[in-house]
């Protein structure tokens, strides 16, 4: 089943158990994979539906930044709900120690901190979806300078 069918399935899972709240986050999920299939004319496939979930699971964690800010805990619990919902269909999220060990593999090779978007770009195809990009982007930034 294509992460787009799963989508779907629970859109309609969600409706028949009247779950308005999860009804409401998938169809957000929905509304811009189609925004994106229509602007640029194309079927979309998982690792681009992988693109859209993060994109919008970054935008929640930002606006959960900006409302513990001004101290709005109603606001924070219904974005920290929408992220449990869209990260179901994320991958499992690779550990530290994993991340750190893929990282020390791609900077082999590597002659310095000019080279960060080689590895980045390396990096980028393997743990798109698995991995915080902020933490990867950290840890190859300390093994190429050290």
């Amino acid at each position: 089943m294509s992460l787009k069918e799963q989508i779907t399935a629970d859109m309609k899972a969600a409706m028949r158990a009247k779950d308005t709240k999860r009804l409401g986050t998938i169809r957000m999920l929905t509304a811009a994979m189609k925004q994106k299939e229509v602007d640029e004319r194309i079927e979309l496939n998982d690792s681009q539906i992988l693109a859209i979930v993060e994109k919008m699971i970054k935008q929640r964690r930002d606006s959960i930044a900006q409302f513990t800010a001004g101290n709005r805990p109603d606001l924070v619990e219904s974005e920290q709900a929408e992220i449990d919902v869209l990260s179901a269909y994320m991958p499992e999220q690779l550990s530290e120690a994993e991340i750190a060990a893929e990282v020390a593999e791609a900077v082999k090779g590597a002659s310095g901190p000019k080279d960060m978007g080689k590895v980045m770009g390396a990096l980028k195809g393997k743990l798109a979806g698995r991995a915080d990009m902020g933490m990867v982007s950290k840890l190859v930034k300390q093994a190429l300078m050290g």
